[in-house]
């Protein structure tokens, strides 16, 4: 016999019409010190996370895999629609060991485990390249209403890290964050498309807010960009509403983007889309990172 578990959905989204729900859970889990910044704005920057040196062996290694044809042909190679540059590439912790070094460096996966309090494993990773000169932007959104409706993440137990491979200008579509946004879900209306995220993952559609209800978000909580060196990075809570512009400058912005999430909140299936996403987006292997 065959038991089903039934998860209670805690922040109902992509129904008929939008619908905000206070947050349930905790922002930080384990010991608040040095994060009561973080618990109010919902994300911590830090300017020096890793050392220009580092800097240097990143960049090196992002610029080997997208220069790599048979990493360009994966199904985890975003590729730009206009320019057909590399995009993103997914799941680089398991594709390159350099970066699976820097998952496990302690001052990347201890802050997690501290703002989670708990042991932590990647639900995703990624290398983002925004080359210079038309490289789009990512609309405003909350990433927890993605990973709870596609993925199946139960509760806000999920963080996520950005650090600077490059410098980020005020010109060069940089993070925006609204703060302290993430202690309110917004959740979307419509429905999620079969295979949504082969298109969301150039372009957001389904899960995106409405004008009125970013008004509403803005007007409340004010818009912070994020610039800084590269080794620079930002925390910031899943349920955060943010979002980039398009880089039309001639500096190219790169980073690499963890998501951390709790052993105790491993998936279960999507909340509210007809299939899961793939593995590469939305981890199944719920190993504990060491």
């Amino acid at each position: 016999m065959t038991m089903t578990t039934t998860v209670q959905d805690l922040y109902p989204t992509r129904g008929a019409s939008e619908v905000m729900t206070p947050r349930r859970d905790p922002v930080v889990w384990g010991a608040r010190d040095g994060l009561e910044s973080y618990e109010r704005d919902g994300f911590l920057a830090v300017e020096e996370l890793i050392t220009e040196d580092e800097v240097g062996v990143y960049r090196a290694e992002l610029e080997r895999l997208i220069s790599d044809p048979a990493v360009r042909a994966d199904e985890r190679s975003i590729i730009e629609p206009k320019s057909q540059d590399v995009r993103s590439v997914f799941e680089v912790h398991k594709i390159s060991e350099v970066f699976a070094n820097l998952v496990r460096d302690e001052r990347v996966v201890g802050r997690a485990r501290q703002i989670l309090g708990s042991d932590v494993y990647v639900h995703q990773s990624r290398i983002n390249v925004k080359p210079g000169f038309g490289a789009s932007g990512f609309y405003w959104h909350s990433d927890f209403e993605t990973w709870h409706a596609e993925d199946g993440l139960p509760r806000m137990r999920t963080v996520s890290v950005s650090i600077a491979l490059t410098e980020n200008l005020d010109t060069n579509g940089g993070l925006m964050i609204m703060p302290g946004s993430h202690k309110t879900f917004l959740g979307c209306a419509g429905e999620t498309p079969k295979d949504n995220y082969k298109k969301s993952l150039q372009m957001q559609d389904a899960g995106t807010p409405s004008d009125e209800a970013l008004t509403r978000f803005a007007d409340a909580h004010g818009i912070r960009l994020f610039t800084g060196k590269a080794g620079s990075a930002t925390w910031f809570d899943c349920n955060a509403m943010h979002g980039s512009g398009d880089n039309i400058t001639p500096y190219p912005r790169s980073n690499v983007f963890i998501v951390f999430n709790s052993v105790e909140n491993t998936a279960v299936e999507p909340f509210a889309a007809p299939v899961r996403r793939p593995d590469f987006i939305g981890a199944r292997d719920f190993t504990p990172v060491r």
